[in-house]
């Protein structure tokens, strides 16, 4: 059956895929299941593709274990797999277009930052890993201390790679370009709420040559993906999600002993001091607070202002908030498009209902915006005089609902801050840099920001308590797709110099 049967552009009616892609070759599903995907802006079903079974998981995991056991990609000189994910870098870059306005019509993301954040910020994770893995350090001579020993960095084996709806080719990235580039071999669980993004993706390792059983990309529910994540032929887990969904995970993937990374959510602070500049401040804090629609885990949606300036910043947050373009997300000049589904809409409309109930002070948005009846749409909402201890400071709403909470001095904002179950992002900001990196020091979070905001892939990426277990991006992100062998040699012998050598090559 071919993968196609239906124009593939987001705006040209039905996108219908009828294969799943098994081992780097698009195959007839072993299920009958479907999934429907559902634009929330018009509610339309715009995209059908098959659900896998746990049949197509234990074929997709078989193939990846006698590729990664017996194929050649796990022993192919670091330079050729280099090449090979090189190109499907170029090939993302090339598509970048295409593959965030087919994000954005699944998703709501606003096509500006779908191009940005989508297509070439997903061609930046791949780049950035290839010179990680060029520059890498797969073996190391110790002088040990009953001897000589080489310690030996190897790929782990077969990954579980489970990416969420919100930049789903983004987080793609973040996991395949790593398991890809160390010589894992990959099964790649797209979200049902974007699957057919997913389809793009797999044309591109296709075409760039990955080896049979490398790769393959299931669409698939809930049910489906926990049996994935305990299969007995996965040695690694990689999940981006929900705390709930994360400790489901662990709890399954422990029953296997598999490796785990997750990347949960997160509940972000970001602190003005008083001595911040408040226009430039507001330049780069407003699109991060309210950005992908409120749908990042990064999102910096608690606001701290301290008394004296409260006024002034509440002020000037409700009416960068109330300028802000709601639309149709595949019109350019959109700022804060439709949540994924009526769930997501229904959910952030409970919690302003909660934050009213609870006593704070409603300064913009709370309903669904003028003009726009049809579609999962969310004013741009802001809270004022929140308590760090209501609901809408404590839990993460996942939707454009920010929340201002005001502070005394700046022990008691970092304590703000800190109290928090989450520990993924934050930042602040300050006419003094230095006393920025200070504040930074104080306060328990995987990414911290001064006065800027973003997310390098050059550094580790991830979060303490209830945010996650261990990272992404940097040479630590790339670690965790490798094992770690010690090799004792014996008393008196010495290393040649040189440079260091390719895991499993040699």
């Amino acid at each position: 059956m071919t993968e196609r049967t239906a124009d593939t552009h987001p705006s040209g009616g039905l996108v219908e895929h009828g294969s799943l892609f098994v081992g780097g070759e698009f195959t007839d599903p072993l299920g009958t299941g479907t999934i429907e995907v559902v634009s929330p802006h018009t509610e339309k079903v715009i995209g059908r593709v098959p659900a896998a079974s746990r049949a197509d998981v234990d074929r997709a995991v078989a193939a990846a274990r006698r590729a990664f056991d017996e194929g050649p990609w796990p022993r192919t000189p670091l330079a050729e797999r280099i090449e090979v994910v090189g190109r499907i870098k170029d090939a993302i870059g090339a598509r970048h277009d295409e593959l965030a306005r087919l994000i954005s019509a699944q998703n709501g993301s606003p096509y500006s930052w779908s191009v940005l954040a989508q297509g070439l910020g997903a061609m930046l994770v791949w780049d950035t890993y290839l010179g990680i893995a060029r520059d890498f350090g797969y073996e190391e001579h110790r002088a040990g201390v009953l001897g000589p020993v080489l310690v030996r960095r190897e790929p782990v084996g077969v990954v579980a790679a489970v990416v969420p709806w919100n930049v789903p080719q983004f987080i793609a990235a973040a996991k395949l370009a790593p398991a890809l580039l160390a010589g894992c071999t990959a099964v790649l669980k797209p979200a049902p709420e974007t699957p057919l993004d997913a389809y793009v993706l797999a044309e591109i390792a296709r075409e760039a040559g990955l080896p049979e059983g490398v790769l393959s990309i299931l669409p698939a529910d809930r049910e489906v993906s926990e049996y994935l994540v305990g299969h007995p032929g996965v040695d690694k887990v990689s999940f981006t999600g929900s705390v709930a969904a994360g400790r489901r995970v662990m709890a399954v993937a422990a029953g296997q002993l598999s490796r785990v990374t997750l990347e949960l959510g997160g509940k972000s602070a970001a602190v003005i001091l008083p001595d911040a500049d408040l226009d430039a401040t507001l330049a780069q804090l407003v699109p991060a607070a309210w950005m992908n629609n409120g749908q990042a885990c990064v999102a910096q949606t608690r606001i701290l202002a301290p008394r004296e300036r409260y006024d002034e910043i509440a002020g000037a947050l409700t009416a960068a908030a109330s300028a802000l373009t709601v639309g149709d997300p595949l019109d350019p000049a959109t700022q804060v498009g439709p949540l994924v589904a009526e769930r997501q809409r229904r959910r952030s409309l409970d919690y302003i209902a909660s934050g009213r109930q609870e006593g704070a002070e409603l300064l913009v948005g709370g309903g669904r915006p003028d003009g726009l009846d049809r579609g999962w749409y969310v004013e741009p909402t802001l809270f004022g005089e929140v308590d760090n201890g209501m609901r809408i400071a404590r839990e993460e709403i996942f939707g454009p609902v920010v929340c201002l909470l005001p502070y005394g001095d700046e022990t008691e904002a970092a304590k703000i801050a800190d109290d928090s179950a989450y520990g993924l992002s934050g930042s602040v900001w300050t006419a003094d840099v230095e006393r920025g990196i200070d504040f930074a020091r104080r306060i328990r979070t995987g990414t911290f920001c001064v006065n800027t905001f973003s997310v390098d892939m050059l550094g580790p990426f991830g979060g303490y308590k209830d945010s996650g277990v261990g990272r992404e991006f940097g040479p630590e992100g790339y670690g965790e797709y490798l094992e770690h062998k010690m090799v004792h040699l014996p008393a008196g012998y010495t290393s040649a110099e040189g440079g260091t050598a390719d895991a499993r090559t040699e």
